[in-house]
C-alpha cells in the first residue's frame, strides 16, 4: 500500500509545493496568535475570562 502511495505521489506533478504551503499557513497562524494574545487589551481578557463564571452565577439564581 505505502509503496503505491508514494509511486503515486511522484508521479504527480508539483506536488512538493503542498506541503510548503501547509506550514507557511501553519506557522502564520500562530504567529498571528501570538501577536494578538501579547496585543489584546487586559479588560477584555478578564471579561472573556470571567464568562463562564457569571453564567454559573445566572444558572443558580
Amino acid at each position: 500500500m505505502l509503496k503505491f502511495v508514494k509511486h503515486y505521489m511522484d508521479s504527480i506533478s508539483g506536488i512538493e509545493i503542498y506541503p510548503i504551503i501547509s506550514l507557511l499557513i501553519f506557522f502564520s497562524f500562530f504567529v498571528g496568535l501570538f501577536f494578538w494574545v501579547f496585543t489584546a487589551k487586559k479588560d477584555y481578557i478578564e471579561k472573556v475570562s470571567n464568562l463562564p463564571l457569571d453564567n454559573q452565577k445566572e444558572n443558580i439564581l
